[in-house]
């Protein structure tokens, strides 16, 4: 396996990261120990999570997995959502960052965190705020490198270029979602990670399992599914006729070339430009263990050309910047 580098730092990443979404909820903290180690044999080497998964319990099930394995990681967590009911129990002010970056220590059991990200923007909070208390955060000894996620390209320019004026900590990475039912981060932010060096660290590459084919056009949702148990949530509303349909063409495609349709949906995104790691969250082993083989995989021009064909270039069929804001395109 080929090991990436994370953005302008010296840090080499495994080219998949195992996200934990599901930690803390419907996987078992015992499950998430036997995922944990299965996923750190397998060579992968980044972990993510947030202190908004599941009121902190994902980072819990996180620390309780990397007893005796901490140091084989780059641990990586999120701060921006609320996190208590309290007026500055969230967002990207000093003083909720300085708050939850402990409080994220204390549930990980560990002295620092390699990767601390801003889970979301908050515009209402000057940019110099939020890098002032990552900076101090990092001097301190308690995070090493600082990235946001789903950030607008914009506004990740400005965090760079206001790093440069005053001296802050910069960010390395960037996570978005991305995966081949939504594109449009190719428009903009992915020229911006190409040109400036910017680890892209995408979640929802399998397209919550759209493109992996859990879902059928004209049955019901499969009921151990987020869009099931949810409805009319923001993951049910990633589930959609025309996204469907396009996933049914894709599994097709991905059996056609040998491959289960999650591993083809997993490859497509690793071998995109820019891209450092996607962030994979399995339920189960037998989940990560389908995805595993991908680590030693590479894109064929062949395979590229006929996703395109799916859905072409910088543009969407589904909507997976439904969580952020600012987005204002209507799909």
């Amino acid at each position: 396996m080929e090991y990436r580098i994370l953005g302008r730092t010296g840090v080499r990443v495994s080219p998949l990261c195992l996200g934990t979404l599901n930690f803390g909820g419907p996987t078992s903290d015992d499950d998430a120990a036997r995922i944990v180690a299965a996923a750190v044999d397998a060579g992968i080497n980044v972990v993510d999570t947030s202190d908004s998964y599941h009121g902190g319990r994902s980072e819990e099930a996180v620390g309780k997995a990397l007893s005796g394995r901490r140091d084989r990681v780059v641990l990586a967590t999120k701060v921006h959502f609320p996190t208590g009911t309290g007026p500055n129990d969230g967002g990207n002010s000093r003083l909720h960052i300085l708050r939850a970056c402990d409080d994220s220590l204390r549930r990980l059991n560990t002295d620092y965190i390699d990767l601390y990200q801003v889970h979301r923007p908050s515009p209402e909070i000057p940019i110099d705020e939020t890098l002032g208390a990552l900076t101090d955060l990092v001097k301190a000894g308690k995070v090493r490198y600082v990235g946001c996620s789903t950030h607008p390209a914009w506004m990740v320019m400005e965090a760079l270029v206001t790093s440069e004026r005053h001296g802050f900590v910069r960010y390395v990475s960037e996570q978005p979602p991305y995966n081949l039912l939504d594109r449009r981060i190719e428009n903009e932010l992915v020229p911006l990670a190409l040109r400036h060096n910017l680890a892209l660290l995408p979640w929802a590459p399998i397209a919550q399992g759209v493109l992996a084919g859990r879902y059928r056009l004209g049955q019901l949702l499969p009921e151990d599914s987020r869009a099931a148990r949810q409805p009319d949530s923001i993951y049910s509303r990633r589930v959609t006729a025309r996204g469907i349909e396009a996933g049914e063409a894709f599994v097709a495609l991905a059996r056609a070339h040998g491959l289960t349709p999650g591993q083809f949906a997993l490859l497509w995104c690793k071998d995109q430009p820019a891209i450092t790691a996607p962030v994979v969250g399995p339920r189960t082993l037998d989940h990560l263990r389908d995805l595993l083989p991908v680590l030693e995989m590479s894109l064929s021009d062949e395979q590229r050309a006929a996703c395109d064909r799916i859905n072409p270039p910088g543009t969407a069929i589904v909507n997976f910047h439904n969580t952020a804001a600012w987005m204002r395109t209507v799909i």
